[in-house]
């Protein structure tokens, strides 16, 4: 199955076609197993945000999307909730019962909505899911205070769960959360230097990103009792499908629709992000990519980034596909795609589950935004 994301100037943005031949997968109803984690998760996910302190919880409920600005109910958009899914399909993977995964689905959205807070007000990002970000609407204080009380509230959600498996399933989502953290900061750092290599690049995208996924899919598995082997194994799958998660991303990041992404036209370009795109452009060598790494080099020193008109941010756009970087980057997402459905081989578990983690993962790379 290929989906195809329309960019800001009806380009379509690269694709991922689905590895998978197996016939089974394709009869999987992706929707339907995003709306069970959903349904599973969202009361346990409104039960642990109802124990922070005012005003912090009337803050975590906006930027779920569950109140407007002015605390009046809202059906927001919370996300396509795939963390969740993962979660509740890692539980069935190890034998257990899909609801023995949802304290660890809940743990994993709490944690990733913890990393979305703050990282929208380091990024100085205004828009989520069409929304204004919490920080924008309420402050950066309150941004800073409520992605803290979300990690906390994650390793509660666990801990309270008193039983070995709990535990175990700690420690793996607070590794994610250190490695998720380390990511960010590397990200920031690489918007600093005029070069990053691409095995740079796929190792921050692989601790801010992959980090995550790999826990949630692992996560629920943990707490159905199964061994480090199957959780390391669900671990890898999760890892590399969200290095392919995040090439899609950046390509989206770059000529993403802005009424599909929520966010502003060359985002990525907006905020001097080395993303994968770039980062590859300016390693292919040639006419483009020496003129690119001229005219960011030159961005870093300029004092009047911010006033840089469509064309000026097109005009990089356009150069970075013409080195390569667009391209790059899709056969990238192809391959830590193909990696991440063959990691699951290694894993003793029903064919129905295995059939549904491929579609998902088919859904996660070729997701149209």
């Amino acid at each position: 199955m290929t989906v195809s994301s329309t960019g800001t100037r009806g380009e379509t943005v690269p694709t991922v076609p689905s590895a998978s031949a197996n016939p089974a997968v394709d009869t999987v109803d992706v929707t339907a197993l995003l709306e069970r984690g959903r349904a599973l998760s969202t009361p346990e996910l409104r039960a642990a945000v109802e124990r922070l302190a005012a005003p912090m919880d009337t803050v975590a409920a906006y930027h779920f999307g569950w109140i407007d600005a002015q605390g009046r109910p809202a059906d927001g958009d919370g996300g396509k909730a795939v963390r969740p899914a993962l979660a509740l399909l890692s539980a069935e993977a190890a034998g257990a019962a899909a609801e023995v995964g949802v304290p660890g689905a809940v743990a994993v959205e709490l944690v990733h909505n913890f990393s979305l807070l703050h990282d929208d007000l380091m990024d100085g990002d205004e828009q989520r899911r069409h929304r204004d970000t919490v920080w924008k609407v309420h402050g950066p204080a309150q941004a800073i205070l409520v992605g803290d009380a979300l990690f906390a509230l994650a390793n509660e959600v666990l801990l309270e769960l008193g039983t070995v498996e709990a535990g175990r399933a700690t420690r793996r989502l607070t590794t994610a959360t250190r490695k998720l953290i380390d990511g960010q900061a590397q990200d920031i750092s690489y918007e600093h230097r005029e070069r990053v290599t691409v095995e740079e690049c796929l190792e921050m995208e692989g601790n801010k990103t992959g980090a995550l996924l790999a826990c949630a899919v692992s996560i629920g598995a943990v707490l159905g009792g199964a061994d480090d082997h199957t959780a390391d194994t669900l671990e890898a799958y999760g890892y590399h499908l969200g290095l392919a998660f995040q090439a899609v991303d950046d390509l989206l990041g770059i000529w993403g629709d802005p009424d599909a992404t929520g966010k502003q036209t060359w985002s990525d370009l907006r905020q001097r992000k080395k993303s994968l795109p770039v980062v590859a452009a300016l390693a292919a060598g040639g006419p483009a990519s020496t003129r690119l790494g001229e005219l960011l080099a030159a961005d870093a020193k300029s004092n009047d980034f911010d006033s840089f008109s469509e064309a000026e941010f097109a005009t990089r756009a356009a150069l970075i596909e013409e080195a390569g970087g667009r391209e790059w980057t899709s056969q990238e997402a192809r391959r830590q795609h193909t990696i991440a459905i063959q990691a699951l081989d290694a894993v003793d578990m029903p064919e129905k589950v295995r059939a549904q983690l491929t579609a998902l993962a088919d859904f996660v790379v070729v997701r149209k935004r």
